[in-house]
């Protein structure tokens, strides 16, 4: 049985490109999963906010990432790339989180260049470490995977921001050249920067879709046609979740129930696994005459 690394690595030499919605929690997971995506992303902003009900500022902890990650991972059927910031310290905890997303059943996991208390990337007030710590990085969760980390390691430069594209691409060819599976240059600002990074840089580069955010929303087939192997759209579905429990409470503060927006019970419960139940349990029901 291929492990999910293996899977994960099999879809990328079979499959040009891969659309990924983020998750943040099992259900969200499973609703990926059963959606048909292959692929998914749990996302460190999604996460925090689900869990914590707190900005992505540093503040979740690798404990809490690892712990969700295992319910994310045991309840879909999708690959899981995690979300491992700035891998919880020096290079030794690079390694030991590596090591602890693999063996929570994570296909990937991210590692990035940000100065601790790292930030979305898309948001304010965010810094990189020097290049020669951020290549030690990379060279320690390449070296966890060596060591039996049985995971892909996406290496994620956060320089543009503050140092400019050139510095960007330096560190995304280090990241390569240290071993890295996948590479993810965060918030280009243009169509033609993120052109640049896909023709100058090789290796499977990965887009991140931020509504709002500073890289252009472009159509899948325009990404694909860039040069981007892998898109994650990391905030999508908690946005969308996050409009339609706001306008539900609305309605009920106001006085009324939000039948039009809500799911028929039926479905409600076969989203979240009674249908999956009951069909598994009647397996094993009880046959005396």
């Amino acid at each position: 049985m291929l492990t999910p690394a293996a899977r994960l690595r099999a879809h990328l030499d079979a499959t040009p490109f891969t659309a990924m919605p983020c998750c943040f929690d099992g259900l969200s997971a499973r609703l990926i999963g059963e959606a048909g995506f292959p692929v998914s992303f749990m996302s460190g902003f999604a996460v925090s906010a689900a869990r914590l009900g707190l900005p992505d500022t540093g503040l979740i902890s690798y404990g809490e990432m690892v712990d969700q990650g295992r319910n994310v991972c045991a309840a879909t059927s999708a690959l899981i790339i995690g979300d491992g910031d700035t891998g919880y310290g020096n290079a030794l905890n690079v390694k030991r989180t590596v090591k602890g997303y693999a063996q929570a059943g994570f296909a990937g996991i991210m590692i990035e260049d940000q100065l601790a208390p790292k930030r979305c990337g898309h948001t304010r007030g965010k810094l990189v470490v020097g290049r020669d710590e951020a290549i030690d990085r990379v060279k320690a969760a390449v070296d966890a995977r060596e060591e039996g980390a049985d995971i892909l390691i996406m290496a994620r430069t956060d320089a543009r921001h503050g140092h400019g594209l050139d510095e960007a691409l330096e560190r995304a060819r280090a990241f390569s050249a240290a071993g890295a599976d996948l590479l993810f240059v965060e918030a280009p600002k243009t169509v033609g920067e993120m052109e640049t990074i896909c023709r100058e840089v090789p290796g499977v580069h990965m887009a991140n879709l931020v509504e709002g955010g500073e890289t252009p929303l472009l159509p899948q087939a325009e990404l694909e046609r860039i040069g981007y192997r892998l898109a994650a759209y990391p905030l999508t579905l908690l946005s969308a979740a996050i409009k339609a429990m706001q306008g539900a409470l609305a309605s009920m503060a106001a006085g009324q129930h939000p039948d039009a927006a809500l799911l028929p019970f039926a479905d409600l419960r076969k989203a979240v696994g009674f249908d999956a139940y009951y069909e598994e349990e009647a397996r094993y029901a009880d046959r005396r005459d």
